[in-house]
């Protein structure tokens, strides 16, 4: 099997509670950008833009969707262990990316258009990780929405998810994923 198919094959998702502390150096974060940065896009429309988080940023952007959450959530609902994963999830991460979707001005291609090259931007990077040893993990919480109030965002674009990325040791775990078979139709005639 070739290295790109056998990187593809074993892209899963880490999570936050498995990074090394470890900050990730601009440099791999600049690799990895440059990566997403040669997806597809119709029209050329280049609609991924990313907001990178490290250092105290990372606490700050924590801190700021808890409170956020604490604000929206009625008392009811409110539970004291989420508000605190929230919180600090991000100090997790070697490095968080907002990733955002900067939608054409001119509206010259449909939006879901746009939202599929963003992803692939973003498979870009998760398929790169591997070769620094590096895991992610993209999260869409209700709470991105509101990233706004915390950044600069332009009138066309809108946060679509966080992805966090970290060290992590080798994993061994294999994907199990339903064969191909049952999600193919073939067509010849």
């Amino acid at each position: 099997m070739s290295k790109i198919n056998e990187i593809i094959r074993q892209r899963r998702s880490v999570y936050p509670a498995q990074y090394i502390n470890k900050p990730i150096p601009r440099e791999i974060l600049e690799e990895l950008l440059l990566n997403a940065n040669h997806a597809p896009t119709h029209k050329l429309t280049e609609p991924w833009r990313f907001k990178v988080f490290t250092g105290e940023a990372k606490t700050k952007l924590g801190e700021f969707l808890a409170k956020k959450y604490q604000e929206i959530t009625p008392e009811e609902a409110f539970s004291p262990a989420k508000y605190e994963k929230i919180k600090s999830k991000p100090t997790m991460a070697g490095a968080m990316l907002a990733i955002v979707l900067h939608r054409d001005p001119a509206e010259r291609v449909p939006e879901w258009e746009e939202i599929a090259s963003v992803a692939c931007a973003v498979e870009n990077i998760w398929i790169a990780l591997d070769q620094y040893d590096l895991g992610g993990y993209w999260s869409s919480p209700a709470l991105c929405k509101f990233l706004g109030e915390h950044v600069s965002m332009k009138e066309n674009e809108r946060c679509i998810g966080l992805f966090y990325m970290g060290y992590c040791e080798p994993s061994d775990r294999v994907i199990q994923k339903k064969p191909i078979e049952n999600k193919v139709e073939w067509i010849e005639d």
